[in-house]
């Protein structure tokens, strides 16, 4: 089996190979076209046409052989998303950290929540994907049952070599744009080429990010964990209706305080109207007695 899969890779690896060369020499025959011909912008035309034909060549047939290959790299993204209830949340959690530490991986987010029916706390964690399972089985010692149990495996082999076979197919016309572009003798001509050499150079960033992310992916798994301790009756319950009345007096005194309080921040306003209504009712009063003298 072992001789077989090597004999398949090595064939693979050949195929590419010469399919790659060829694709090279079309280029190249196109160039040195164009660097002879005397109706150069025809040839121009006609150069980058067959460049990007070229590379799109050497993009389909690998990926037609990824099935083939598949055994030798498989690339997997694994994560889980885990709830349990626990009896003790600071046992439980110190059980986590020395499980995360056992297996080299790292709390990324912590966050804890408090409500009137239970404690909980929420950790994101990624660890080496080789060490998921084993991760999974130590934290899960102790637990009866799981409330929420979500494992997931995506296979990205596939993407991934086409990804990898795309980049390297657009640094391959990128570098035919360059020797396109030292053949140049026009400006107009120069700055074609050096529109068409920005996309490519955006489109291999953008795979090579993309490259990135899955490698990332598929080194370090992704767990989601929740665990939680429920309390057994809700805190409203726990306060007795004395207690609660008691409660809701205190909160009227604490109301009737604080108006108190913001009336002071306010007493300028309360001078100046309180000074207008006594001058304004003496003069109702001094009107009242002339006209009572005049009658």
């Amino acid at each position: 089996m072992k001789t077989t899969l090597l004999i398949s890779t090595i064939i693979i690896s050949l195929f590419i190979s010469c399919t790659e060369k060829s694709n090279e020499a079309v280029a190249e025959m196109q160039m040195s076209k164009v660097a002879h011909s005397s109706s150069y912008n025809d040839s121009y035309t006609e150069a980058v046409d067959t460049a990007v034909a070229a590379a799109d060549m050497s993009v389909s047939m690998p990926n037609k052989l990824a099935g083939d290959a598949e055994e030798i790299e498989t690339k997997i993204i694994k994560s889980g998303n885990l709830r349990f209830q626990s009896d003790d949340l600071e046992q439980t959690y110190s059980q986590i950290q020395g499980a995360v530490k056992k297996y080299n991986a790292l709390i990324k987010n912590d966050s804890q929540s408090n409500n009137d029916y239970q404690f909980s706390r929420t950790i994101n964690i990624r660890i080496p994907n080789q060490y998921f399972d084993a991760f999974i089985a130590d934290i899960s010692k102790g637990v009866k049952y799981f409330d929420v149990k979500e494992i997931s495996s995506q296979d990205v082999t596939e993407e991934y070599i086409d990804v990898a076979s795309r980049i390297k197919t657009k640094k391959v016309l990128e570098q035919r744009y360059l020797e396109l572009l030292k053949k140049a003798n026009k400006v107009s001509e120069m700055l074609e080429i050096e529109g068409q050499l920005s996309e490519i150079r955006e489109e291999i960033e953008s795979k090579e990010g993309r490259l990135k992310y899955l490698q990332n992916k598929v080194s370090l798994s992704t767990i989601d964990l929740t665990f939680y301790k429920p309390l057994a009756q809700g805190r409203k319950a726990t306060v007795s209706y004395g207690g609660r009345i008691g409660n809701a007096i205190v909160s009227g005194f604490n109301s009737i305080s604080n108006f108190f309080i913001s009336l002071l921040g306010i007493w300028p306003v309360i001078v100046t109207l309180v000074v207008l209504f006594v001058l304004i009712r003496k003069r109702f009063k001094r009107k009242n007695k002339n006209d009572v003298v005049e009658k």
